[in-house]
């Protein structure tokens, strides 16, 4: 493995608008959709900043939240992802702790991996811990047949550090270049000996951090942040690729959507009758999904999952199922009584994560 430093101005504040050769979305952390900049303590495998998940083995051993602690972000950023340990948690033999992101095959498929021309490619962040030593992630494929541990040294507490880590391209293993998974990026928060593997080479088995690495998790109180995660073809890591925040947006949206919340008007209802129920058309997605989402409706007013509210009354109205119609781009709600005439406030989540 190869881990070099690299000049501060390259990442921070130097950077200019490139385009996309960061496939990495989100990685300066500035779209948090669901949470809004609020603490989530994870209790299972959830999504949390916008691409961003967290994983574990052990609920609430720690919390994510947008710039946690309130320090200073790094030169030319505003946001960063923070997670604090809720803990001392013994990690065991087939224990992890990870928060990592899964880059589409898509947006992958020219790296060729998996082939004998296999690009290189450079991880580069900024990470900031209240614990000093080796710390460390790995690559995975979608099938977890494939993966590439990886290591990273802070040696200043609470110090803002700038890293980037070299990795040849896999020439083995199935990489995905469709709308799946391509390459999954982790970060690891805490990792037992079945799922750490030895730093700097590829294997052939799941792993989701580095042999002998910090184990943030163990330290109660313990916090990590990051930001300006990039992950770009080549290996040398160049200035981060700073997007306008409307098209980091869009780029979010294509995985997770919310509709509706903080509307104080609603859309009438168009009455299409199938038995006792009732469809409302709903608007286009604000762009076309990965794929077909998971749909949760929810009441504007109390977020009561499975419910909407009629406007001028306050009425609420049983969403008994909720469906996209086999479309990435719109769809429809199914409500279990009638409200004709009436506008409704609409409120909902659309989900097409990887």
């Amino acid at each position: 493995m190869a881990l070099t430093q690299v000049d501060q101005g390259l990442l921070g504040t130097n950077a200019q608008y490139t385009g996309f050769k960061n496939r990495i979305i989100n990685g300066s952390m500035t779209i948090d959709q669901r949470n809004a900049g609020a603490s989530v303590t994870v209790t299972t495998f959830a999504y949390t900043l916008d691409r961003w998940y967290a994983d574990m083995t052990a609920a609430s051993k720690f919390s994510v939240q947008q710039n946690a602690g309130a320090v200073t972000p790094p030169a030319g950023f505003s946001k960063y992802l923070g997670i604090t340990s809720l803990a001392a948690t013994s990690v065991g033999a087939g224990d992890f702790y990870t928060v990592g992101q899964v880059i589409e095959g898509l947006n992958t498929a020219d790296l060729s991996w998996g082939s004998a021309s296999a690009s290189t490619i450079t991880i580069s962040f900024w990470v900031r811990s209240s614990l000093t030593g080796t710390f460390g992630g790995a690559l995975n494929n979608s099938g977890g047949s494939r993966a590439y541990p990886f290591t990273y040294t802070i040696s200043a507490a609470n110090t803002w550090e700038l890293k980037a880590v070299t990795v040849a391209g896999d020439t083995s293993g199935t990489w995905l270049t469709t709308n799946g998974a391509g390459i999954e990026v982790k970060f690891s928060l805490g990792v037992g000996s079945t799922y750490a593997g030895t730093a700097g080479a590829w294997t052939g088995s799941n792993k989701f951090g580095a042999t002998g690495q910090v184990n943030v998790v163990a330290t109660n109180g313990a916090t990590f942040y990051i930001t300006g995660v990039q992950l770009e073809k080549g290996s040398t890591a160049t200035s981060f690729d700073y997007r306008p925040y409307g098209t980091e947006l869009v780029l979010c949206q294509r995985y997770f959507q919310k509709y509706g919340y903080g509307v104080t008007t609603g859309y009438s209802v168009t009455n299409v009758m199938e038995g006792n129920t009732d469809r409302v058309a709903l608007p286009l997605f604000q762009t076309d999904m990965r794929t077909t989402p998971t749909v949760i409706m929810k009441q504007l007013i109390t977020g009561t999952s499975g419910q909407v509210r009629q406007f001028s009354s306050g009425a609420t109205f049983t969403a008994s199922s909720s469906s996209p119609a086999g479309s990435s781009c719109g769809g429809y709600v199914q409500l279990t009584a009638s409200a004709a005439g009436n506008p409704l406030q609409i409120s909902g989540e659309w989900s097409a994560e990887l």
